[in-house]
């Protein structure tokens, strides 16, 4: 690309809106998407709320999942050709569980100029009053909807030391909690509701008192959820432990094989799958 082409082309910005209250954007944010040629915005009937509130009346288009690839051309012909563009997500930072990278890759895959304008994050404000030491985090996005693959993600990160941050839907709230409580032990955890808007909740304790919380109360709107890091080393235990603690919690009447698996993987911190498989030995070939 000659000095002359790359005079010429235009810049891509990625914005920042609010993700609830509209008063959280940024004076730059509000200057680009005035001065911009064009919008392109995940949901242009949601993005109009926005641009009405402070009279900004630049185009807009739509780019969302499900067209990103083909409207990343168009938009990148465009800025290639002197457009400057605005991408704007539903709500907070593009490109974070939010469509947009696409654009943003094919825009550097074409040496254009791509410009974040920063601002608000549902990640980082819960983790800004959480309470928690929130120097090391992993954000997960939001964690797999089917129940069995949840679990198996829960398994994955069940030793790691630093925070664990999470979007969930309101349908999958309780089911997530009692899986993170069965996986992961009673530790402490954060559940930020409705960030930003007039129903906000922000709730810290023990996953066992905010499952039953959750579970008794139909969930509205969408949550991010904090959990403690992993707090305790692994102890390890020999199978034939492992066999006698589980006989002493399967007693008959006691407790099911799944509660009984859940209480010693807390305790130990050993695989899921390791004690489940003995559990099932036990029931299927009991000790005369």
């Amino acid at each position: 690309m000659n000095k002359d082409t790359a005079e010429k082309q235009g810049t891509l910005y990625i914005v920042a809106t609010p993700i609830g209250n509209l008063e959280d954007i940024t004076l730059r944010a509000l200057r680009v998407l005035k001065e911009v040629d064009l919008i392109a915005a995940e949901d242009t009937r949601h993005s109009r709320i926005l641009m009405m509130a402070y009279d900004i009346k630049t185009p807009l288009i739509s780019l969302h999942e499900h067209n990103e690839q083909e409207r990343s051309s168009l938009i990148v012909s465009k800025i290639r050709a002197g457009t400057s563009v605005a991408y704007v997500s539903d709500a907070g930072t593009p490109c974070i569980s939010d469509p947009g990278y696409r654009l943003v890759n094919f825009a550097m895959e074409n040496k254009i100029r791509v410009v974040p304008i920063p601002g608000a994050s549902a990640v980082v404000a819960a983790l800004s009053a959480c309470g928690l030491p929130a120097d090391q985090f992993l954000f997960c996005g939001f964690l797999p909807p089917r129940e069995n693959k949840r679990r198996r993600f829960l398994e994955s990160v069940r030793d790691e030391g630093k925070l664990i941050v999470f979007y969930e839907s309101p349908s999958r709230i309780a089911a997530t909690l009692q899986a993170v409580y069965d996986i992961l032990g009673d530790r402490q955890i954060v559940v930020a509701r409705e960030l930003t808007k007039t129903f906000e909740e922000i709730k810290r304790g023990p996953i066992s008192q905010l499952i039953s919380e959750w579970s008794a109360n139909k969930a509205k709107g969408e949550f991010t959820v904090i959990i403690q890091g992993s707090v305790h080393e692994r102890v390890l235990l020999a199978d034939d432990e492992i066999r006698e603690r589980l006989e002493e919690l399967l007693e008959p009447g006691s407790v099911s094989v799944r509660d009984a698996v859940a209480d010693i993987v807390r305790q130990t911190g050993l695989s899921r799958k390791k004690v489940y498989d003995i559990a099932i030995k036990i029931r299927q070939f009991p000790e005369k």
